[in-house]
């Protein structure tokens, strides 16, 4: 039997030396763990080192802060998509942190020095030939009985559970049987798919006064056991006390303690190791009990691999009504919510352009400030169009790294890369058919473009390690903050994807230009922010909407909606919100106007004055040159002929 070392190298137990002949030792701040370590990055139940059939296996169990095996100088995190690994001797773990605020362990273990005198093969291709009637009508009876109770279950654990306890009935001699199944390196989970890390025992029944149970206290299986039925891909009968003079005859008939171990398969795959012995007196099994379990494996095998599979549907399932609930539930409220809040010009121009575009394939490019709402406008070039029928899908091209956004918008083929466990659909397949909305463009990688541009060209996207190319039907909406012009010019946007894209483009203008929209917009965010605080707050003091209505708002809508939920956390329940509860920032504009020597009068017609004395002042430093005035006042020749005509400036 292997024994297992460990060395607390740093942390509050740094120094503790733990040595052990388990098959499994847990670790965790929990006084019922193997291994109590108390430091404040270590959870409750953190991690569990398990033997297996070759060796032992590391198991994060959930852990809040993480789990890292440290080997040759490489960090191997375990966490959501892997949750066991491998272990080799000399390996060092890191538990709560991957650095040195976590605790370090270092794990050794000596070789398995087991030996055990084999007495019987039977190969895979003879198990359930052997027909067990040589027996007579009792075992077969049991036979029948010991597969009702394997195949009267579903789930994975109750199956092996059932195989466990069927093994007993069958071997009337046997008074443990442990059921040991295959590992998977990603999932942690056993099965015929990914790649195994080991087998590891997990069920141990034993023969009790009124029928099986559970046994009370932890059973080692013979690991030497399990790693010959692997290897050897064949049933056996063996003795606990090896001699070279033992043949396989004089063994069947001596008195001494033996071990069975059956495999359990399909196809090509060994899913697990049935093994059964008598630990209450010597008693050494016979060539019948081998064949009898090897008939019981037959079906045990299906048993695992079927429950295996409804195991995976089942997860399968849920995480796609998880994901089903979470798209139908974000169309909801987007459905809900694509309310454009406007009266200006500037947004009935808007509006009017959006209505030429949305039943077009055009591509579309909508420009603006950061937070003047172009996703708003995405949402609602979709809505509106006939695909609104179909998924409204939104990515920030500058939230994921470069190797990922290109998985998250075209998808990746299992074991495409490092850690691709499961085949996934990119963002344009399940777009197919609506609209993408790809918002910060301008910070799209250009090996990514150059996909995208295919995809806006051809209607074809191609998955990470896939090989072949799948069409899709997908309207692309863009969004960027950014001057592309300048971008292209710079070399860091593709001059052809540029053109691609801006077909029509469509510039969302800034709040300060269409000031008229600030007291609706503020009225909107109110009624939304009152309902969901359950607030009842009769609305705005006149004198504050003038003085949101001043401010420029350099953050736009964004900016002003933040401003209105600030408003409604500080007001009393039925007191109007009045202008000492606005933010610093918003309330300087106060301060501008008394040092401007405005007339007194109602906040806006100071504004006016405000304003119409600053542009006349520009004008005349420019020698009326009003591209130049415009240029010095940050804004556009239109903008300040617009201004001009409003303040009756001529």
């Amino acid at each position: 039997m292997s024994s297992l070392r460990i060395e607390v190298a740093s942390g509050a137990s740094a120094g503790r030396v733990f040595d052990a002949e388990l098959d499994s030792v847990r670790i965790g701040r929990a006084a019922s763990n193997d291994l109590v370590l108390s430091d404040a990055l270590i959870s409750s139940e953190h991690a569990r080192i398990v033997s297996s059939a070759d060796g032992f296996v590391l198991e994060d169990l959930g852990s809040t802060n993480g789990t890292w095996l440290v080997r040759a100088g490489e960090q191997h995190a375990l966490g959501e998509g892997r949750r066991a690994i491998a272990l080799s001797a000399g390996d060092r773990l890191q538990l709560g942190a991957p650095n040195a605020e976590g605790v370090e362990l270092l794990v050794d273990f000596a070789p398995d020095t087991e030996v055990l005198e084999i007495a019987l093969l039977r190969p895979l291709s003879e198990l359930g030939k052997s027909a067990p009637l040589a027996a007579g009508e009792d075992r077969l009876q049991l036979l029948v009985q010991a597969l009702r109770e394997v195949v009267s279950h579903e789930g994975l654990s109750d199956v092996v559970s059932g195989i466990a306890d069927a093994a007993l009935l069958l071997v009337p001699r046997a008074t443990h049987a442990t059921v040991v199944l295959r590992q998977d390196a990603e999932s942690g989970q056993g099965g015929t798919s990914g790649k195994s890390v080991g087998f590891v025992p997990v069920v141990t029944r034993v023969r009790g006064p009124s029928g099986p149970r559970a046994p009370d206290a932890a059973v080692r299986v013979t690991r030497s056991i399990v790693r010959k039925v692997i290897s050897e891909r064949a049933a056996l009968l063996a003795a606990d006390a090896p001699s070279e003079t033992f043949s396989s005859e004089s063994l069947l008939g001596a008195s001494i303690r033996s071990t069975i171990g059956v495999p359990l398969w399909k196809d090509e795959a060994i899913l697990g190791v049935l093994q059964l012995d008598n630990r209450d007196a010597p008693a050494m099994f016979e060539a019948r009990d081998v064949d009898a379990l090897g008939v019981l494996a037959v079906s045990a095998s299906l048993a695992i691999a079927n429950a295996e599979l409804i195991q995976r549907l089942s997860l399968a399932r849920a995480e796609l009504k998880k994901e089903n609930q979470y798209l139908r539930g974000r169309e909801r409220a987007r459905t809900a919510e694509v309310q454009i809040i406007g009266a200006s010009r500037a947004m009935a121009e808007l509006l009017r352009q959006l209505d030429k575009v949305v039943d077009t394939r055009v591509s579309v490019l909508i420009e603006g400030e950061t937070g003047v709402g172009k996703e708003l406008i995405a949402s609602s070039v979709h809505y509106r169009s006939k695909r609104k029928d179909k998924l409204f899908v939104a990515q920030n091209c500058a939230a994921f790294p470069e190797n990922l956004l290109e998985s998250e918008l075209f998808g990746h083929k299992r074991g495409a890369f490092t850690g691709a466990t499961e085949e996934k659909k990119g963002l344009f397949e399940i777009a197919d058919g609506g609209t993408l909305f790809l918002d910060e463009l301008g910070e799209l990688p250009l090996s990514l473009q150059a996909k995208l541009l295919r995809a806006l060209q051809e209607g074809e996207i191609r998955a990470i390690g896939a090989t072949q190319s799948k069409q899709v039907n997908v309207r692309i909406v863009a969004a960027t903050n950014k001057n592309l012009e300048n971008e292209v010019k710079a070399g860091r946007f593709r001059e052809d994807l540029y053109y691609r894209l801006k077909v029509f483009p469509i510039r969302v203008p800034p709040l300060r230009e269409r000031r008229d929209d600030i007291a609706p917009l503020a009225v909107f965010f109110l009624e939304r922010y009152t309902r969901e605080m359950g607030k009842s707050v009769p609305g705005f003091a006149q004198e504050t909407l003038e003085i949101l209505s001043a401010y420029d708002f350099p953050g736009n809508v964004r900016e002003l909606e933040n401003e209105v939920q600030r408003l409604v956390i500080q007001a009393d329940d039925g007191a109007f919100l009045t202008p000492e509860l606005l933010s610093p920032r918003v309330r300087q504009i106060e301060t501008v106007l008394l040092s401007a020597g405005a007339a007194k009068g109602s906040l806006k017609e100071m504004v006016d004055q405000v304003e119409r004395h600053i542009l006349i002042e520009a004008l005349r430093e420019h020698g009326n040159n009003k591209t130049a005035a415009a240029k010095t006042l940050g804004i556009t020749r239109e903008g300040l002929h617009k201004k001009l005509k409003q303040l009756g400036v001529g």
